[in-house]
């Protein structure tokens, strides 16, 4: 029994050793990027400021912290938020990022870390309507060797679909930043059918007088809670 426990323990060791570390070294990489991505964030909110305040002032570009791994850039009526996922994700073996050589020689490569990028309207923080809806538009992953893809739907999307052959720099941030920005104030908020928000109860009326209830997001307009269709397959992303 003891040569057992002692086989099992070399195991446990072993996995330890390899997998555990090696997913420590990927988190270690997804905050060291995302600490990087809030620097270019920064910098490009005050680029903005002062160029948008040329334009008109009432164009706001600002910057927020919001935790650790959380933070938002607002860009008139839109706002981006950034999260950071704490845990580290391995790929089902049926995606395509299996096929690729790098991932081949060292199935290790494909564990990430993950910062994903939502869109949501101002409106929504604004007045605290807790109800609206954000779209996923970028999701970028991170892996032990810093180097990393975009899974987006804008224009940059064929270009990081494949994990780069060198680690993530300032100008690739800088690039990510810029189109996601451009996506985003592209991303128009659409009026509902007519037929979807002709008819109205006396609740629901009451309801959409408190803005805290009038459910809103970029491919719904304003509905009330019979109107609602969130289907993402009509996001044209």
């Amino acid at each position: 029994m003891s040569e057992i426990h002692d086989k099992q323990k070399e195991i446990i060791l072993q996995v330890l050793a390899e997998k555990s570390v090696m997913k420590q070294d990927v988190f270690a990489n997804t905050i060291e990027v995302f600490n990087q991505l809030k620097e270019v964030l920064k910098e490009r909110v005050e680029d903005l400021s002062i160029e948008t305040a040329k334009i008109d002032r009432r164009i706001t570009v600002n910057f927020k912290d919001v935790t650790p791994q959380s933070m938002q850039i607002k860009v008139a009526g839109d706002i981006l938020d950034f999260y950071m996922h704490s845990n580290v994700f391995e790929f089902d073996h049926a995606h395509p990022m299996f096929k690729s050589g790098y991932i081949k020689n060292n199935e290790m490569n494909s564990f990430s870390g993950i910062i994903n990028v939502y869109n949501f309207l101002a409106d929504s923080y604004k007045y605290n309507r807790l109800s609206d809806l954000g779209y996923l538009i970028a999701r970028i992953f991170v892996n032990r060797e810093k180097k990393f893809f975009v899974e987006t739907k804008t224009q940059m999307g064929y270009k990081y679909m494949n994990f780069s052959e060198e680690p993530i720099n300032k100008a690739q941030l800088e690039e990510i930043v810029n189109e996601l920005i451009i996506f985003a104030v592209k991303f128009d908020l659409f009026t509902p059918p007519y037929d979807a928000v002709r008819q109205v109860s006396v609740s629901e009326m009451q309801e959409k007088q408190s803005s805290t209830s009038m459910r809103t997001g970029k491919r719904l307009g304003y509905a009330g809670s019979s109107a609602v269709n969130s289907n993402d397959e009509e996001v044209n992303l």
